[in-house]
C-alpha cells in the first residue's frame, strides 16, 4: 500500500502527517521515515508550530517515536476504521484557505455556470455559446495587465461581464475560507455532497503551506470538492458551495521544501485525476499548475500580509485548471458525482490522496475542534 500513497523517490522527501491515535485519544504529528511514521508529538504538538521550526525537525525525528507503519495506517484509512490509526488531514491549526478562478480553462467554467443559473441541463448549449468569444479573448492574458483591462472593456461591451471575468483577469485573485479550522478530512476519509446539490465535481488541486511568517514551506494534494449548482446560482452562495462538513480534503502528507522539492518545483507540478464510480464510470483529468495564470507568490501575497497575518499558518488552494464536462447520464448535463466515487488524486513529488464521496448529512459529524486540541495537549504534557 505505501508505494500507492507516497511520492516517487519518497528517500528524497521530507514528509510530515498527522495520525489519530485511539490509544491517546487524539491527534500526533509524524514524519515518514522509510516504512514508518515516527511520532514527533512529545517534542511538538502541532503541524502549524513545526512548520515554524522547520530548522529543528532532524533533532525531532531523532527523539521521536516510530510507532506505526504507513501500510497499515493507509488500510486503517480506506477502511475507515476510526478503532485503528488512521490519516488525518496534515495541517491542524493553520486556516484553510483557497484562490479560484486562476486557471483561463476553470475560468470558462465559472462564468458557464453563471450564465446557465446553475442549471446543468443549459450548461453545452451556454459552453458553446460562450467558448469561441472568451476562450480567443482570454489566451495567454496576464491578470491586471493593460491587454486584461482591453479584454475587460470588450466583453463589458458585449454583456459578458461577471464577478469571475473580474478575479480571472483584474488585478485581484480571488481569496476565500475554504473551511474551519481543523476540519478538514483526510486520506481514506468520505468527503460530502450535501443532499441540496444535483451538479458538483471534484477540484484536484495543490495546495501551499504557509507559516506565520508568510513563508510557504511546503505543499500538498487537496480536493476542493465544489457544487457547481449552488455557486452558479450566485457568486455570493459561495460559502454554501464550498464549507460543508468533509467538502475538504488534504493530504497524504506535507512535502517540506528543501533542495529536492521547492516553491518553484511546486509551480510545474501536474496534479491527476481519477475517478471510478460504482456504475462503472471513470473520469481523469489532470491540473498543470504551470498553467495558471497568476504566479503562487502572487497568491499567497494576495492572501497574507500587511493587510492580514496568520500567527498560525495556513494552507491555500491554488484551484484548478481542470473543470469536467464529460456527461455521465443525460447527454449535455456533463458529470456530477453520485455516493460511492472512489476520488483519486496524485502527483509525482506529492504522493496519492484518495477518498470516497458519501452523503454529507450521513457522514460523520466534525467533532473534533480547537478546545478538544487544546485540553489532548495539555493532557500529553502533564
Amino acid at each position: 500500500m505505501s508505494h500507492h500513497i507516497l511520492p516517487e523517490s519518497p528517500d528524497t522527501a521530507t514528509l510530515i502527517a498527522r495520525v489519530w491515535d485511539p490509544s491517546s485519544g487524539g491527534p500526533r504529528v509524524c514524519v515518514v521515515q522509510g516504512e514508518q511514521l515516527v511520532d514527533i508529538t512529545s517534542a511538538v504538538g502541532t503541524v502549524s508550530e513545526l512548520c515554524d521550526h522547520l530548522e529543528n525537525l532532524g533533532a525531532y525525528v531523532a527523539g521521536g517515536d516510530p510507532r506505526w507503519s504507513i501500510d497499515n495506517v493507509a488500510e486503517n484509512s480506506v477502511a475507515r476504521n476510526s478503532a485503528l490509526p488512521h490519516f488525518l488531514a496534515p495541517v491542524d491549526l493553520q486556516v484553510v484557505k483557497a484562490c479560484g478562478v486562476t486557471f483561463v480553462g476553470s475560468l470558462i467554467e465559472r462564468v458557464i455556470e453563471e450564465k446557465c443559473a446553475g442549471d446543468s441541463a443549459r450548461a453545452e448549449v451556454v459552453r458553446a455559446e460562450l467558448m469561441e468569444t472568451l476562450d480567443g479573448s482570454l489566451k495567454g492574458i496576464r491578470p491586471g495587465s493593460p491587454r486584461a483591462q482591453a479584454a475587460k472593456d470588450i466583453l463589458i461591451a458585449q454583456g459578458l461581464w461577471s464577478p469571475y471575468l473580474e478575479v480571472g483577469i483584474g488585478p485581484d485573485p480571488e481569496v476565500f475560507t475554504k473551511a474551519p479550522v481543523l476540519s478538514s478530512v483526510g486520506f481514506g476519509a468520505e468527503v460530502g455532497i450535501p443532499t441540496f446539490s444535483t451538479w458538483n465535481n471534484p477540484e484536484p488541486e495543490l495546495v501551499l503551506i504557509v507559516d506565520s511568517r508568510g513563508k510557504a514551506v511546503g505543499a500538498t494534494l487537496g480536493n476542493d470538492v465544489n457544487l457547481r449548482d449552488v455557486e452558479g446560482r450566485s457568486a455570493l452562495l459561495l460559502g454554501k458551495a464550498k464549507d460543508n462538513n468533509a467538502q475538504s480534503s488534504l493530504g497524504p502528507f506535507v512535502r517540506v521544501f528543501d533542495e529536492h522539492f521547492g516553491l518553484d518545483d511546486a509551480a510545474k507540478e501536474d496534479i491527476h485525476l481519477r475517478v471510478t464510480g460504482q456504475d462503472g464510470f471513470t473520469l481523469e483529468g489532470t491540473n498543470s499548475v504551470s498553467e495558471i495564470s497568476r504566479p503562487l507568490t502572487e497568491l499567497i501575497s494576495a492572501t497574507s500580509g500587511a493587510h492580514h497575518q496568520y500567527p498560525d499558518g495556513f494552507a491555500l488552494y491554488t484551484g484548478t485548471l481542470f473543470a469536467p464536462t464529460q456527461d455521465r447520464d443525460t447527454p449535455g448535463t456533463g458529470f456530477t458525482h453520485k455516493p460511492g466515487d472512489v476520488v483519486e488524486i496524485y502527483s509525482y513529488h506529492l504522493g496519492r490522496l484518495v477518498n470516497t464521496t458519501g452523503v454529507t448529512d450521513r457522514l460523520p459529524h466534525w467533532t473534533f475542534g480547537i478546545r478538544e486540541l487544546m485540553a489532548y495537549l495539555r493532557k500529553e504534557q502533564s
